[in-house]
């Protein structure tokens, strides 16, 4: 698992800027959507990986834990697969054209659907009432890349956690866009992962002074479940 040290300068700015460490603390589990970003072979299983993240298999416990917590409190879970199919590396070229022809042709093998490396880790707790989605950018949000934004605003959901891999990658940029698309943005610590713990540090440093907030699996549930009671005792 990854060490996680938000760097002493965003704890300071967050204070500064918002007078609170957690400026999302009052979770409404009802208009939760948990965002599991690229939680696929192609990531996790080093013989298909089109970017093998030796983390990315440690963070599944925690997704799958904090996957319950939603379904039970209200909200529901959306699962994003990378996807590079012929129309995609067209509309990207510019991305695949920065890379060697070995890397090209491993991502367009490996996260091409029906190939092992696009399907979802076999760990995951998935649920028949969980909705799968394709995206063709990093960014889950980013206009072209999928419907993601408007299936959230449909079915009333204007909260999202982000959890998946690559944190300063996938994760950082479906974070920051969903935030820019006015939706309540909090990465999950311990439920992202990328190579190193610098970069998975740098990036949710960043995110919590400036775009949303960053919480752990263990104190975002107890959130849910606080948000829940207070619905419950309200009914």
């Amino acid at each position: 698992m990854h060490t996680v040290k938000i760097a002493d300068w965003a704890i300071q700015q967050t204070l500064l800027r918002r007078g609170t460490r957690h400026v999302h603390d009052n979770i409404d589990p009802r208009k939760t959507a948990l965002v599991v970003v690229d939680m696929q072979n192609g990531f996790c299983v080093e013989e298909v990986a089109a970017a093998y993240v030796p983390y990315a298999v440690e963070t599944i416990p925690a997704i799958n834990r904090l996957a319950s917590a939603v379904r039970r409190t209200g909200g529901k879970v959306f699962f994003l697969k990378q996807t590079v199919d012929a129309e995609s590396a067209v509309a990207w070229s510019e991305w695949l054209g920065m890379m060697t022809p070995d890397t090209r042709q491993r991502l367009m093998t490996n996260l091409v659907p029906g190939s092992r490396g696009h399907e979802l880790h076999s760990d995951l707790d998935v649920k028949a009432e969980d909705e799968i989605v394709l995206k063709t950018r990093f960014s889950g949000f980013v206009q072209g890349s999928s419907d993601l934004p408007q299936r959230l605003r449909q079915q009333g959901y204007d909260t999202v956690l982000i959890t998946g891999t690559v944190t300063n990658v996938c994760c950082e940029s479906s974070a920051r866009d969903a935030m820019m698309l006015n939706f309540k943005t909090i990465m999950v610590s311990d439920a992202n992962s990328t190579r190193t713990d610098e970069e998975h540090n740098a990036t949710l440093s960043t995110f919590l002074a400036i775009f949303g907030d960053v919480m752990d699996t263990d104190y975002l549930i107890g959130r849910l479940e606080a948000g829940a009671a207070v619905r419950v005792a309200a009914e």
